[in-house]
C-alpha cells in the first residue's frame, strides 16, 4: 500500500503555512499556529482520527485570529486532498455521534469531489476565553473547498460552548477516520458509480 502522506505549504502575505499529514498514523499531533484553542481542537482531530499532523503557522495574530484559523482550515484541507490521491478503494462516507458531559454533536462527510457544508452549531457564548467561535465556521469552509468534501456538523444538544465545540471536533475526527479507511472489499475499485471522485 502506497503511503498516504503529504507536505503542503501556503504563502500569502497574511499567513505562511506548512502542514505535513500521515492518514495512516497513529494519532500523534505537533502544533506550532500560536492560536491555542485552535490547536487543542486540532488535536482532537488527529487523536480521534489516527492521523499524524504537523502544522506551522506565522499569521497575523496581532489584527486578529481570522486570517490564521481560515488559512489553517485551507492548508490542512490541501494535504488531505493531496494525501488521499484517486480515493480507490475508501469507504468514502463518514459518520460520528460524540457527546460530552451535557453536548451532543453529530459530523457526517462523504470525500464526493464536491465542496458543501451545512453546519449548526448554536453556540451559548461568542468566545471561549478570547477565541472568537464564528471562525470555526472559516476553518470548516476552508477545509470542505479544499479537501473536495461534502460536510454535515450539526451540534444536537449543549449549554457549555466549550463542550460543544470539543464533540464537534471529536466527532469529526471519528468521521474522517471512517470515511478515509480502506475497505478490503473494495480494493481498487471506486466507491462511485460514475467511475470517479
Amino acid at each position: 500500500m502506497a503511503e498516504r502522506t503529504a507536505c503542503v505549504e501556503r504563502n500569502t502575505l497574511e499567513t505562511q503555512i506548512k502542514v505535513s499529514i500521515n492518514l495512516d498514523g497513529s494519532g500523534k499531533a505537533r502544533f506550532a499556529i500560536g492560536v491555542p484553542f485552535l490547536e487543542h481542537m486540532l488535536d482532537q482531530i488527529a487523536r480521534h482520527g489516527l492521523i499524524d499532523l504537523d502544522i506551522e503557522c506565522r499569521g497575523d495574530l496581532h489584527i486578529d485570529d481570522h486570517h490564521t484559523v481560515e488559512d489553517v482550515g485551507i492548508t490542512l484541507g490541501q494535504a488531505f486532498a493531496k494525501a488521499i490521491g484517486d480515493k480507490k478503494g475508501i469507504v468514502r462516507y463518514g459518520h460520528s455521534y460524540v457527546p460530552l458531559d451535557e453536548a451532543l454533536s453529530r459530523v457526517v462527510i462523504d470525500f464526493s469531489g464536491r465542496p458543501g457544508l451545512s453546519m449548526q452549531v448554536p453556540y451559548t457564548r461568542a468566545r471561549v476565553g478570547s477565541f472568537d467561535v464564528d471562525l470555526f465556521q472559516e476553518f470548516f469552509q476552508g477545509f470542505v473547498n479544499h479537501a473536495q468534501v461534502t460536510l454535515h456538523i450539526d451540534n444536537l444538544r449543549g449549554s457549555n460552548t466549550h463542550h460543544q465545540i470539543e464533540t464537534v471536533f471529536k466527532a469529526f475526527g471519528r468521521a474522517l477516520r471512517m470515511a478515509i479507511e480502506l475497505d478490503p472489499r473494495m480494493a481498487g475499485q471506486m466507491p462511485s458509480t460514475k467511475g470517479c471522485l
